[in-house]
């Protein structure tokens, strides 16, 4: 069994910052689940171009409001707690925090291994759980 906490994850490596956003990491490739769980925060009026062309990624919006934008049809859909909203094609997207920001519990597949970091093009890179990029 593992138990961890948000607030236990402060200040160490599995807490990611990256531009805009902030990503607790609750579960990674060395924990042999096949998917990671991040507890995400995205600073206020902020806006994120992203493209998880290696990953899946599942996301239920907790707190704050916002929309997320498909690129691929054009659509724009409401964020607020309680709406989820699955990458199932690999979709490219802008995420936009609104005045309050958005926090968020995401989940991929495959798992990350913990340090990543967006690209220039929105994407993960694709490492093993040695921590090797396989793809970028």
């Amino acid at each position: 069994m593992l138990v961890k906490s948000i607030e236990g994850l402060k200040g160490t490596d599995d807490e990611v910052k990256d531009e805009g956003f902030v990503s607790r990491r609750l579960i990674l490739a060395h924990d042999d689940m096949h998917y990671s769980v991040h507890d995400t925060e995205i600073s206020a009026n902020n806006e994120l171009h992203m493209w998880y062309k290696h990953h899946f990624e599942t996301v239920l919006i907790t707190e704050g409001s916002g929309e997320i934008e498909d690129l691929g049809s054009g659509k724009t859909h409401e964020l607020k707690p309680g709406v989820m909203y699955a990458l199932n094609e690999h979709d490219k997207h802008i995420l936009r925090a609104g005045k309050d920001g958005l926090r968020m519990t995401c989940v991929f597949y495959p798992a990350l291994v913990g340090p990543e970091t967006h690209q220039e093009d929105g994407s993960y890179p694709l490492y093993n759980r040695e921590g090797e990029i396989l793809e970028n």
